[in-house]
């Protein structure tokens, strides 16, 4: 498995906190667009699912919850 970048690591922190893109991008200082392809990257990246979206909420899946609690 590859190893994420901070900026990554951060994306998911911020994602997880505020359950928002539009939120965590924010607080981030980017677009929501620019941190869904760069979450999309990671999971691609891991081979996982981090993150279940709809379009009414972002929650962690169980892969990210386990991301998480690693870093």
């Amino acid at each position: 498995m590859q190893h994420a970048g901070l900026f990554e690591l951060n994306a998911v922190v911020a994602i997880s906190t505020h359950r928002s893109f539009r939120a965590a991008a924010t607080e981030l200082g980017i677009s929501p667009s620019a941190l869904s392809h760069a979450i999309a990257a990671l999971e691609k990246k891991l081979g996982v699912r981090l993150i279940n979206r709809t379009t009414r909420s972002v929650a962690l899946s169980e892969a990210g919850e386990r991301f998480l609690a690693r870093v």
